[in-house]
This record gives structure tokens, sequence and C-alpha cells, in this order.
């Protein structure tokens, strides 16, 4: 067994394109972080962590972490892999508060990280991965699709923030930055009926799909089929750009919207786990 450090961004994708394609939907977030860093590299501050494991050149593990954010991890049928991951990141003194990945991989981490460093972990999020080929038909609420403008920025920040606050109970460092990329690369979303009530994101690019984040309505407007009007919307628009798959990740603490997204054509292909560290 082999573990495996890359510098470049490129050449990492390289090496595990072919291995993460294997699974593209429990993979969705490597990928889309993987092809931001190759062409966005300036969304991220910091030296990523991107690592394989391998055995007999074969990949058996992989891992990536774009600091301040959790390290996300691969499905891997080694959890010996997993811990190896633990035991590299522990020797170049990374401070890992978090890890993400599929349910066994993330809690076999989880466990070699606390034993090495002495910490102990909870569950934060128990989340499901979907996958969507094809919109089902579903009654449309009243109102249209638009693109978010520059006139949309204080909705837009005061919504961000709401939906961090609900989400992960906390706020990202710096929201106005996010609000600033996704308006430039046309990538948030509106639904408006008299009044703009929900909106839903594009998110990072895999290979063949696309991942939607930051679906979100107000309270005062939930209830009213709005969050489902703009998700189907958005997810038949971005499949007819080209985009095979549309993917997203939902809370299993909230049966509502994983309901939702059910009937309007995503299907289920994996667990995932967010655990913390506490010292």
């Amino acid at each position: 067994m082999k573990l495996q450090r890359f510098e470049n961004a490129s050449e990492f994708y390289d090496r595990v394109k072919d291995y993460l394609l294997s699974q593209e939907a429990m993979h969705n977030l490597l990928l889309g972080i993987a092809n931001t860093l190759i062409h966005h590299p300036e969304r991220y501050k910091s030296q990523p962590y991107l690592a394989i494991v391998e055995i007999d050149r074969d990949i058996v593990a992989v891992a990536m972490r774009t600091p301040p954010y959790d390290l996300v991890l691969s499905q891997s049928e080694n959890l010996d892999a997993v811990k190896a991951i633990a035991q590299d990141l522990y020797l170049v003194s990374e401070s890992i508060s978090a890890v993400n990945g599929p349910t066994v991989e993330s809690e076999a981490f989880a466990q070699a990280w606390c034993s090495l460093t002495g910490k102990s972990y909870q569950l934060k999020m128990a989340m499901r991965a979907f996958q969507l080929e094809q919109v089902h038909h579903i009654s449309q609420a009243p109102g249209y699709l638009r693109l978010a403008t520059d006139s949309d920025q204080e909705l837009l920040l005061r919504w961000f923030e709401a939906f961090c606050l609900e989400a992960v109970g906390k706020v990202e460092s710096d929201p106005q930055a996010w609000i600033n990329h996704h308006l430039q690369q046309q990538a948030v979303y509106l639904w408006q009926d008299e009044v703009t009530v929900s909106m839903a994101s594009r998110g990072q690019l895999t290979p063949h799909g696309v991942r939607i984040n930051l679906v979100y309505t107000p309270p005062e407007y939930r209830g009213k089929g709005y969050a489902s009007a703009c998700l189907a919307r958005l997810s038949q628009k971005l499949l007819d750009q080209g985009h095979k798959y549309c993917f997203l990740f939902t809370d299993l603490a909230n049966p509502t919207t994983n309901h939702i997204y059910q009937l309007i054509g995503y299907r289920p292909v994996g667990d995932w786990h967010n655990y913390c560290f506490i010292s």
C-alpha cells in the first residue's frame, strides 16, 4: 500500500479521474472541487491536500482538502487506505476540523483521526446524494425562473446567510465573495412570483453533470411549491444545456425535501456523513 500526495491539481485529476468517474454521482463533490482547482484556483487561498492510496498501482482511496473546508473522501473498499490517509495528515500536521464522505469511509477516518489526536468526534450531518437524468412533470407553482442579477445582491446576501444558519448553524466566512463569484458565473437563479420567493444555484461541474446547491425558500413562502418549481425548472435548464446529470445533496433530517426531490426525478445513490472533531 502506497500513499502519494500531489502538488499539481491537473496531475492529480489526471490520475484520479477514472476512479472517481466509476461512481460519478457519489464522487460529484470531489470531481467538482478538482474542476474548480484547475479552472479557478484563485477561489482557494491555501495549498490543497490532494492524495491517493494505491495497491499495485490501482487506486483504492482518494482524499482532498481545500483549507479551510472539510476533508473530503472518496468511496473505498479498503478501510486501511482510509486509515493511511489519517496517518499521513497527522504526520504533516494538518489541522482537520471535520471530514465529509461516504458513511463507512468517513466514520473509519474519524475513528482513526481521534485515536491519533486524542480528540472525539460527533455526527454533524447525515446526507444523501441524489442524481437526476430526467425531470418528472409536477404541478407548477405560479411564477417563473429568472437569473439573479447585481440588483438582487442584498436579497441574496440575506438568504445566503439564512440558508447557512439553518443548514449548518454558521455562516460561510465570506458570503459576499460567494455571491460575487456566482453572479459573475451566472449561476444563481430565483423563482419570481409577485415577489421573489425562492432560489437555487448551479454548483460545481463534473465531466458529465453539475451539482445544484443552495436550494432555499424563506419560511414565509414555504409550503406553496416554490422550491419544487425552482429546482425542477433549473434542473431542466441544466439538462437542456447538455449536462447528462444533475446532482444534489440533502439533509436526511429533512424528510420533506428528500420526498420533494424524488417527485421531481432525483433518485438516491448513496449516503454521506459529515463528522466534526472535538478537543
